[in-house]
């Protein structure tokens, strides 16, 4: 039976779970799903029983892969809150998960591991949600585990995230004598019992830590006093703050970005679980107390426009996640005003087609509650999408507004893929866009002169979920190749006045166009000072003066540019941070096309990089490795040998985190050299840093290699 949302936004939180991987993200949701009654028993993901991990590459690997939506409700002062919720991947390689889930999210809980605190993937998460202004709350997770640190923790959250974290609690006792949580707002003890720790015992604090929560207290109080001018003249007046006082203003330094509340427990023994929940409704922020959403008026860019948090404003919405599926595709949608209803006519004001939205679902996982309609600030399901995808905007027909679109990374990585026999090769081209719809990290191109396929992602383990997923669940029989670096094409120095110019005559109407150009080296720093577009790390600025140039082929000149750039132009990589300035050109009244200017923005392009220095760039990674002290030799030579650069040294006790900028080309198959050189007890992480400039005679190598590559295919 289908029915209709109505909830007052202000009872509304949507809001992810994201962390470093192995911090316990997922058992957090499912105790969240546990208490909030959504489930009647608790998935564990090492039984791979885990609700929000469906999939069965999750299950066998232990591992969130794609992030998994659900709503739960929750009653807190005697009020029905509705969370939607949404639990993300923490490995590296499926960060465009995180990354689109945040673009869509009012809130988040950021998970750390109790005995490592902050490490390599916590940052880039929380580099993420700075980039969309995302208000946090943090949950030191683990508690229990041996050598479980409070102090070092909380200490790793300000000075590795530069983040004022402000404790609210303190944990009672730590690894297996960890048993409940000193909430400082109160100064009451919680313990939780029953099986599932359903029952939440409240006391006075054991007496002997009375003394380390009158510490912790007393911080509390004066970091939040720091918030708020009239709170801080009470401080400094030794006059009395109330619990009431403290709240309102850690609320509003934390829906502001100004501060990050503190909790703790230990998810997998059921500590504190139901007092997160009970943050995440007083701290995070209501659709509502989020400023409206910001977009631009689609006929021109120039022109700001807003969108109120509103079920009776013009409808706007977000796409952010697209599932394939046999039922039809799932397309999720953070709707930020208006009400759609089933059976509604949408419009993608970036391709200018219409989108019929046949149903609408609530998702829980991979379960579906059908709606009639919904309003503005739910996360809802829809079926009957066809031509949009993730990072577009679906709106009002009649009142259009195109929302600002999500960043996605470049790929790092590419491998050939072949289909076995003439039905698989039939059917992998159709499959390969179908996966490409649901991830926007994945890239795939046919290579028409070797006959190969190339699938590029964000890493080794990336490419093997996409290889299983074809082989398995789309029943394909291919065969992978061994990985390859994606590399990318620069310059090294300014060229001016190189010139395109094509000209054609056939007989009858000709074709001419003529432009000039200046080539040079360029950042996105540079871009955004100067306000230039900087799409695919390419700038373009006309300056063109005296109509040398119709305004009409100016688009064609950008066009050639841009699409030449991107498919390479020396050494058949696509060309980066780059900037092309017109500056002059001519064009005939007759034979002067869109066509001809185009092909002399690509022939200016070509004779420019060829007079600038063309050189590979290699993608640099950042890896942080954890090693137990008497093998951090083996690991510091090994490094260097793969021309790793040793950044940082992080003393943990018996354990070093050695931080390293590594070419990627050197770091196939690392996971199982890095077990073999330690008996298999340090692990690693890696996550793409930037492009460099590849060293001279490796460039050379290369690039012999694949011309010799190429002979012997011919």
């Amino acid at each position: 039976m289908a029915t209709t949302t109505a909830t007052d936004l202000g009872f509304v939180r949507n809001i992810g779970i994201c962390a470093h991987i192995d911090a316990g993200k997922t058992t957090v949701s499912e105790r969240i799903l546990y208490y909030t009654g959504k489930n009647y028993k608790m998935g564990e993901v090492h039984e791979g029983t885990a609700t929000m991990d469906f999939l069965a590459e999750e299950q066998e690997r232990g591992i969130t892969i794609q992030s998994a939506a659900t709503t739960c409700p929750w009653i807190y002062k005697g009020k029905d809150y509705k969370i939607n919720l949404i639990d993300t991947p923490g490995h590296v390689d499926f960060t465009i998960e995180v990354e689109r889930s945040l673009r869509v999210l009012d809130g988040a809980v950021a998970v750390f591991d109790g005995k490592e605190g902050v490490e390599a993937q916590s940052e880039t998460v929380w580099r993420q949600a700075d980039r969309y202004k995302v208000p946090r709350i943090c949950f030191i997770n683990k508690m229990d585990k041996i050598g479980a640190s409070f102090d070092f923790s909380y200490g790793t959250i300000k000075a590795r995230l530069g983040a004022n974290g402000i404790a609210i609690q303190m944990p009672i006792g730590l690894g297996h004598d960890h048993k409940g949580i000193v909430d400082l707002m109160t100064m009451r003890a919680f313990v939780f019992e029953g099986d599932k720790g359903e029952v939440v015992k409240e006391s006075a604090i054991p007496e002997e830590l009375a003394e380390s929560a009158n510490k912790w207290r007393h911080l509390m109080v004066e970091r939040i006093a720091e918030l708020d001018d009239a709170l801080m003249e009470k401080y400094l007046n030794e006059q009395p703050i109330s619990e009431a006082e403290l709240r309102a203003a850690l609320r509003k330094g934390t829906i502001e970005q100004r501060c990050n509340p503190v909790m703790c427990g230990a998810a997998l023994r059921n500590i504190g679980i139901q007092m997160l929940l009970d943050a995440v409704i007083e701290y995070l922020p209501s659709p509502t107390e989020k400023p409206d959403v910001e977009g631009t008026d689609p006929q021109d860019k120039e022109v700001r426009m807003t969108r109120p948090h509103d079920a009776s404003a013009p409808f706007s919405g977000l796409v952010f996640k697209v599932v394939s599926d046999t039922h039809g595709d799932l397309t999720y949608i953070r709707i930020y005003s208006g009400t759609l209803t089933k059976g509604s006519r949408l419009l993608n004001p970036g391709n200018g087609k219409r989108e019929n939205c046949s149903r609408i679902f609530e998702m829980h996982a991979q379960n579906r509650i059908p709606l009639e309609s919904v309003g503005a600030g739910n996360i809802v399901a829809v079926v009957g999408i066809k031509d949009s995808y993730t990072g577009d905007t679906l709106c009002d027909q009649d009142q259009p507004i195109m929302l600002e679109r999500m960043h996605f990374p470049e790929p790092v990585i590419s491998m050939s893929i072949e289909p076995k026999t003439a039905e698989d090769k039939r059917k992998l081209s159709e499959a390969l866009m179908v996966i490409r719809r649901e991830d926007p990290s994945f890239r795939w191109t046919y290579n028409e002169e070797t006959g190969e396929t190339i699938i590029s992602g964000m890493g080794e383990l990336h490419l093997e979920i996409i290889a299983n997923k074809l082989r398995r669940d789309m029943k394909i029989g291919v065969e992978v190749g061994k990985p390859k670096v994606s590399y990318r094409e620069a310059i090294t120095r300014k060229v001016e006045w190189v010139q395109g110019k094509f000209k054609k005559q056939t007989g009858g109407r000709g074709q001419f166009g003529d432009c000039v150009i200046h080539l040079e080296p360029y950042s996105k720093a540079q871009a955004d000072e100067n306000e230039l577009d900087f799409d695919d790390s390419i700038a373009f600025e006309n300056k063109v003066v005296g109509g040398s140039i119709p305004k009409e082929f100016i688009p064609s000149i950008e066009y050639g540019i841009r699409t030449t750039a991107t498919t390479g132009v020396k050494f058949g990589y696509p060309l980066i941070n780059i900037k092309a300035t017109l500056v002059d050109g001519s064009y005939h009244a007759v034979d002067s096309s869109q066509v001809a200017f185009e092909q002399a923005g690509r022939l200016a392009l070509l004779e420019a990089v060829e007079k600038a220095g063309p050189v590979l760039l290699e993608p640099i990674m950042k890896v942080v490795v954890t090693v137990p002290n008497e093998y951090l030799g083996n690991v510091t030579a090994d490094m260097s040998s793969r021309r790793g650069m040793i950044i940082d040294t992080d003393d943990r006790g018996l354990i070093k985190l050695v931080t390293c900028e590594v070419p990627l080309s050197e770091m196939f198959g690392y996971t199982t050299s890095l077990r073999g050189m330690s008996q298999g007890r340090a692990s690693s992480t890696m996550e793409f840093l930037e492009y460099r400039q590849m060293p001279s005679g490796m460039m050379k190598e290369l690039l012999e290699a694949q011309s010799g590559g190429k002979d012997k295919k011919k």
